[in-house]
């Protein structure tokens, strides 16, 4: 089984994509989220992720879908809000795998620093990371950031 970065390490590895990755997350407090189906076929669902104690996290509604597909595969791919068509503030995308956290005192940082209160059924996931990308949009030039986890690292 590979082991990914956590988001504490992706943030040690590359400060400022974890940076600018963090603002894009908390600009709209709503990402988008693709896992993978039982049938293999791609999914995509909102999620608010949460940044808490270092560590990426997502509240997930129990029977979604979402929530069957990380717990069967767990790897998921997920994509920053972009403001308007010619992606002008931005984008950030990152992928990698979820876990499912069980630790009531994680589940309540994650609560206290969610943007909505999650019901008490929701399933905690957190995050790791294989592969981070942002995308800037200055005067008709795009300018990319990358990173990707070294020991899976795959361009």
């Amino acid at each position: 089984m590979q082991i990914m970065a956590t988001w504490s390490e992706f943030a040690a590895a590359a400060p400022g994509l974890a940076a600018y990755g963090e603002a894009r997350f908390n600009r709209a407090r709503v990402a988008f989220i693709s896992t993978i189906s039982q049938d293999g076929s791609p999914r995509v669902n909102p999620v608010a992720p949460v940044i808490c104690q270092e560590r990426l996290l997502l509240f997930i509604e129990p029977s979604s879908p979402k929530a069957a597909d990380l717990r069967q595969d767990g790897r998921y791919a997920m994509h920053s809000l972009v403001d308007n068509v010619s992606g002008i503030g931005g984008e950030f995308s990152i992928k990698g795998r979820a876990t499912p956290i069980d630790d009531p005192a994680m589940r309540q940082d994650a609560v206290d620093a969610s943007c909505y209160t999650p019901p008490d059924e929701y399933v905690l996931f957190e995050l790791s990371i294989d592969a981070a990308l942002s995308r800037d949009y200055e005067e008709g030039q795009m300018h990319v950031n990358r990173w990707d986890e070294p020991a899976f690292a795959t361009v």
